[in-house]
């Protein structure tokens, strides 16, 4: 009988290392399985302040974190979507919500009717139908109504926090659990000679730490998939062409917004990213476009508070790892790939690396079907994402600037080219293989760049204009009418706030 897992090895903390760590301790007690994180104080992390989407909520219920504490100990906002502003022209704003727009009727999508009532004289946006985008643009959040026939119930959410904070905040959940902590940088990373597998890594100090299966969560240097393994990158940055980014925090300067907002520049795009403490910002920009210099000026004069700090430089390539579990080594975060954050996907990348892991959960064996099995699954989820964030810099009209002629005019993959032709012919938009993104966000984003299929669903049009186009506005005062009654979203947070101590 082939004996269970007994000695796993994180290389590397971070969001990714103690995600990691947090989830694996959930599971396992420290008798059955015992987990070594090795991390240096010395080696900082990347994270600058982190969005995330809704599946954050299931990876805080896998671990059983109650929202209260964790809003408090991360100085977490909430999210109800992304704000976009330029990137289908300049001039365009649109959100990208993370509830569905409207409510689907007698078996078509809700937005086959709002394409019909535009022939009736509807001029409202199709995110004036999404209670997430609603409330967002009023401030307000309340949680999601158990009632399914309440409107409440739509409103789905996610989280921006403090990268730093959420790491610490892990760490101390996953020590909790047994998880053991080594402070030190690794030196040599040991190789059985008769399988190639990873047995061992030692120290600058000299100590040793074995392992059976090692997880790589060492950043963009991959350490052990990358540079121990040698398993080569995929560059996709034909495709996604930014490749450097700087990031400051800044002071707030107003009401705390329950959204992301995403700024198109002239070589890249802004992010702002509202914590309870601060504002994280960056400049997410191609170098072959843009100076060092020039991307941080922009970053400044963008900021809405004052700067806190310098602007941080981070570079970077679009891609992945070819494979992502190689012999019994796991990459998670970005030592596995790396699809920048314009839709907020890096933590649930590295969500679902762990929790694909955990579904194959090998023995001691670690069974070759296993392996290629989470590189399938892994592959098809980064190219899946790939191909959204594609989405945004090709479908744009933009042509004030280099840059955004080569997004506008680059070839882009086969996958994407049928999506677009799929919508634009008919509105038709499909969720394949349980992709992250369905049908609502690839619509948000369609629409909000301004690809408008040539006509609705010929069932749907065949119906009176004035009637779909009076059905539709009651929705839409529905979710005005929703979003008023909601609390403020600070007022929302303030029952989490921690409390001064006399």
């Amino acid at each position: 009988m082939v004996p269970p897992i007994k000695e796993v090895v994180i290389v590397g903390g971070g969001s990714a290392g103690w995600m990691a760590a947090a989830a694996l301790s959930s599971l396992l007690a420290p008798k059955d399985m015992s987990i070594t994180l090795i991390e240096s104080d010395e080696i900082g992390i990347i994270g600058v302040g982190e969005a995330t989407i809704p599946d954050i909520l299931n990876f805080n219920q896998l671990l059983g974190i109650d929202e209260g504490e964790f809003i408090r100990e991360t100085n977490a906002t909430i999210k109800l979507g992304i704000e976009f502003i330029d990137w289908g022209r300049k001039g365009d704003r649109y959100i990208h919500p993370f509830s569905s727009h409207g409510v689907d009727m007698n078996g078509f999508d809700f937005h086959q009717f709002w394409l019909h009532s535009r022939a009736a004289g509807n001029t409202h946006p199709i995110d004036d139908y999404s209670l997430c985008a609603v409330a967002a643009r009023h401030g307000k959040f309340v949680r999601p109504d158990p009632n399914p026939r309440s409107i409440r119930s739509h409103i789905r959410y996610a989280y921006h926090f403090d990268a730093a904070l959420y790491a610490r905040y892990l760490r101390a959940y996953a020590e909790k659990r047994g998880v053991r902590r080594i402070e030190g940088k690794i030196e040599a990373v040991i190789q059985a000679p008769e399988t190639g597998h990873i047995s061992e890594v030692r120290l600058e100090n000299g100590d040793t730490v074995r392992g059976e299966v090692f997880f790589d969560c060492s950043g963009f240097r991959s350490l052990l998939l990358g540079q121990t393994l040698n398993v080569p990158y995929k560059d996709w940055s034909h495709w996604l062409p930014c490749n450097s980014a700087q990031a400051v925090p800044s002071q707030h300067s107003g009401p705390l917004l329950p959204y992301t907002r995403a700024t198109a520049k002239s070589s890249g795009w802004q992010w702002r990213i509202p914590t309870q403490a601060r504002v994280g910002n960056g400049h997410i920009y191609s170098r072959e476009f843009m100076s060092d210099d020039e991307a941080a000026s922009v970053l400044l004069a963008g900021l809405e508070g004052e700067a806190l700090a310098s602007p941080r430089v981070i570079r970077f390539t679009a891609g992945h790892r070819q494979q992502f579990w190689v012999k019994n080594c796991i990459a998670i975060g970005l030592s596995a790939g790396f699809l920048e954050p314009l839709e907020s996907t890096s933590l649930y990348l590295i969500q679902e690396g762990i929790s694909r892991f955990i579904a194959l959960f090998p023995n001691a064996s670690l069974p070759d079907v296993f392996r290629d099995e989470y590189n399938r699954h892994m592959q098809t989820e980064f190219e899946q994402v790939r191909d959204f964030i594609i989405l945004h810099y090709s479908a744009t009209e933009r042509d004030d600037t280099p840059f955004w002629n080569y997004c506008r005019t680059m070839a882009i993959p086969e996958s994407l080219q049928h999506k677009i032709a799929l919508f634009r012919e008919g509105g038709r938009a499909f969720r394949l293989n349980d992709e992250l993104f369905s049908r609502p966000s690839w619509v948000a984003v369609f629409l909000g760049q301004n690809i408008v299929p040539k006509a609705c669903d010929p069932v749907v049009a065949a119906l009176p204009a004035q009637e779909v186009l009076a059905s539709v506005e009651s929705m839409r005062r529905a979710m005005i009418e929703a979003a008023r009654n909601m609390p403020t979203h600070e007022e929302f947070l303030s029952q989490f706030r921690k409390t001064e101590v006399a």
